[in-house]
């Protein structure tokens, strides 16, 4: 009778399973959403932030997020929070750069025909009929269209529900372009009454941009038209000539029903986007957006947090979602890409990716991959390789497989390195080391003349302190490779030209600053100017105060300089407080941002620099420091952050901020201390292992470290290192109101610096 009961009731179990698609109840729940709810999209969409809400999956090819047709800075990712219209919906977007660029494919419905360009036909709408989540966006337009997006890799969902007689109508607008973009030949081409092939080409941030397209509906089309984006004027679909060509279909009235369509990308040809609209199948809208969402809830399991802080939550998780954004997929399924050269090339193993924002990620991002992204980043890391393989040099920034050469240093290389000296497995350490070295004797980018005067002389070249300290760091982590791998002669050579920033500092004034190729002080010297020309300015995005201490690698021989490191904490305590008139900041980029004093979060150079108090024996002011750039710098609001997003970078320092350490110097494998934020931290590693960081009396008057255990046993380093992390176990601080200034200041328990 038992046995009967368990068989009516397992029927009934499996009956309701079918009901829901199939699996089992408790399959079901397992997949249920947990940790999306707390991500945020709008966050980082206004202000400065750059950043996108539309849909995508990690990584992803295809960014399907509305554009709102407007030009300028602030609209880099075609989006801002600020804005009252929407011009269409592209399939590739950028997330939180300082150049705009992309926006490719855009489509856009309306309920009736178009007969002009696009600037000309925006449609307003309103952020209470809007809604963004991983995986998922929706808007219901001004024109009454209700627009749903969802997306897998290389595929995006559209879902358009138009007002009951109306002329429904999509516009593929392939003139549609942001600041630097510019199509140069695109192409549109009806296949059969529901599917239409074509490309794109442009230039622009990138000077060569090729993305193929393939687009198929759930209904038949009505009919199809091809427009001169010139003339305006309707041409024969087989008329497309090398000009700039949109096109429009209407469809019959649906009485309600949606029109849905799937829009699919490939880097290599037509036929394969064609293919690549097989990543969906069917037209089970809830179905690509559930699987949307399981993707993205698979990531944000990966470091799982607890508080009873709700908006802590929320800031994190959307910060851990944005550093999943970049770089992103450019190969088609099976590994083959058509780069910058028109050469079609196929990855030996994996996929090639795109959008390298080196000097932004190199600092935290790439470390964060290399335990949140193990298998992912072996591909990222031989993107870079074949990068290096088809132009000569590792990539700078890559986008699309172009070099736009933007921003300064070779930073691919502390990149690779901290992965070689990791021991990652499927990177070849002697290929890596050979690409890097290409980079440090190249005779572009100022570095012939480094290489010849041991810095590079402000007379030759602007930025140049930028430029001699980047490179310094990036040579300090050839060093490190070379000694790997054995190659002592080479590893001296390096770490002499890691020392260059001795060569530019200036005891009299406390700062790095410029020298002439005579030797001679760059005169006038303003340790508070900033400015976007470089024959004026001495630093690219910053100014003497913040990049004096970008010297990672050897911090203790930087405070040494000082005379002192009682005297280099004051210098340290000086960056967080002074002030300035603003006549200072008249030529002064916007990206120096976030300010506190001359300390700049808004931008990158700056992100280590709170940190520097542990490697001379006061980590309390880190803590109290990192803690006050955590609460003043970050929010659960389209202006939560400081300055541009920079793929990831703005979130991964969050990320790692507020577990309780950061990688001040991004290559060496130390993870510093600073002042923990949550109750619990389980970070996932390699081998079913988690590392848990716990904090006792954790408050928001608590951010200083009173003691740390490792696995039960009292830790007195001021760092952990990643071989340590990726044992897993436990770490737990004690936290307190006032500092304990008796741990972490012995030299013993410090992290690593070059003077050592």
């Amino acid at each position: 009778m038992i046995a009967f009961k368990k068989s009516i009731v397992a029927a009934g179990i499996a009956l309701i399973g079918l009901a829901l698609g199939g699996l089992p109840v408790a399959a079901q729940q397992a997949k249920a959403p947990n940790l999306i709810k707390y991500v945020d999209p709008f966050i980082g969409t206004g202000g400065h932030g750059h950043t996108y809400p539309g849909a995508t999956v990690p990584f992803g090819m295809v960014q399907l997020s509305p554009d709102n047709g407007s030009q300028g800075w602030d609209w880099c990712s075609g989006y801002n929070y600020c804005d009252s219209t929407i011009a269409g919906f592209s399939h590739m977007h950028l997330s939180g750069t300082g150049c705009g660029d992309w926006c490719d494919i855009s489509v856009m419905p309306h309920t009736t025909w178009i007969w002009d360009t696009f600037q000309y036909f925006r449609v307003p709408y309103s952020h209470k009929d809007e809604k963004a989540s991983p995986g998922f966006y929706s808007v219901k337009l001004g024109n009454g269209v209700d627009v749903a997006l969802t997306t897998t890799e290389r595929c995006g969902l559209h879902k358009y529900t138009f007002p009951v007689g109306s002329d429904p109508v999509v516009r593929f607008q392939l003139s549609y372009m942001i600041n630097y973009d510019q199509p140069t030949r695109t192409r549109i081409v009806q296949e059969n009454d529901s599917t239409l092939v074509g490309y794109r080409y442009s230039k622009g941030w990138a000077n060569v941009q090729r993305v193929y397209f393939a687009a198929r509906t759930s209904q038949p089309m009505k009919q199809f038209k091809v427009y001169n984006n010139r003339t305006n004027k309707e041409v024969d679909q087989d008329q497309q000539h090398g000009a700039i060509y949109n096109g429009e279909l209407e469809f019959y009235d649906l009485k309600g029903k949606p029109v849905m369509m799937k829009v699919a990308l490939s880097s290599v040809s037509r036929e394969m986007a064609v293919k690549a609209l097989d990543e969906i199948k069917g037209w089970d809208f809830d179905k690509v957006k559930q699987s949307a969402e399981q993707k993205w809830e698979k990531e944000l399991e990966k470091i799982q947090v607890k508080t009873n802080d709700e908006r802590l939550k929320r800031i994190y998780y959307s910060a851990l979602y944005h550093t999943c954004m970049a770089p992103v997929l450019y190969s088609d399924a099976d590994g083959r890409y058509r780069n910058a050269n028109e050469d079609l090339k196929k990855m030996d193993t994996g996929q090639r990716y795109t959008v390298f924002s080196l000097w932004d990620t190199f600092r935290g991002l790439n470390p964060l991959f290399t335990i949140t992204q193990p298998e992912r980043n072996v591909d990222i890391l031989n993107s870079m390789l074949a990068f290096c393989d088809e132009t000569g040099l590792l990539p700078v920034w890559d986008l699309s497989t172009w070099e736009t050469g933007c921003m300064s240093g070779y930073h691919a290389v502390p990149v690779l390195a901290d992965a070689v000296l990791k021991n990652t497995p499927g990177l070849n350490a002697n290929r890596a080391y050979e690409a890097m070295k290409k980079s440090a004797f190249q005779d572009i980018r100022g570095t012939k003349h480094y290489r010849k005067y041991g810095y590079l002389p402000q007379d030759k070249e602007g930025y140049s302190v930028t430029i001699t300290l980047e490179y310094a760091y990036d040579d300090w982590c050839i060093a490190q490779v070379a000694k790997k791998l054995g190659k002592m002669d080479e590893y001296a050579q390096f770490m002499h030209r890691a020392e260059a920033y001795k060569i530019l500092f200036d005891h009299s004034t406390g700062f790095i600053r410029a020298k002439n190729a005579d030797g001679s002080w760059t005169v006038p010297f303003d340790p508070y100017f900033s400015s976007t020309d470089p024959g004026k300015a001495m630093f690219e995005e910053g100014n003497a105060w913040q990049y004096t201490f970008f010297v990672p690698h050897d911090i203790r021989g930087l405070a040494r300089e000082y005379g002192s490191y009682d005297n280099f904490v004051l210098k340290l305590d000086s960056l967080f407080s002074v002030t300035t008139t603003t006549a200072h900041f008249q030529e002064t980029p916007p990206d120096v941002s976030g300010l506190i004093g001359q300390y700049a979060h808004g931008n990158e150079p700056s992100h280590h620099i709170a940190y520097m108090y542990n490697y001379v024996g006061q980590p309390w002011k880190t803590q109290h420091r990192v803690r006050y750039i955590i609460d003043s710098m970050y929010h659960d609001q389209p202006e939560g952050y400081s300055g541009n997003e920079d793929c990831g970078q703005m979130s991964a320092w969050a990320i790692w901020s507020m577990m309780g350490f950061y990688p001040a110097n991004p290559a060496n494998g130390e993870y510093v201390f600073g002042s923990p934020v949550f109750d619990e931290v389980a970070v996932s590693v390699p081998g079913n292992k988690k590392m848990v960081v716990k904090t006792k009396n954790n408050a928001k008057d608590h951010p200083y470290i009173q003691s740390v255990t490792l696995n039960g046993k009292p830790y007195t380093k001021t760092y952990i290192d990643h071989a340590t992390l990726m044992k897993g176990g436990t770490l737990e601080f004690v936290m307190g109101a006032q500092p304990n200034k008796q741990w972490g200041i012995d030299k013993a328990d410090w992290p690593a610096s070059v003077g050592d």
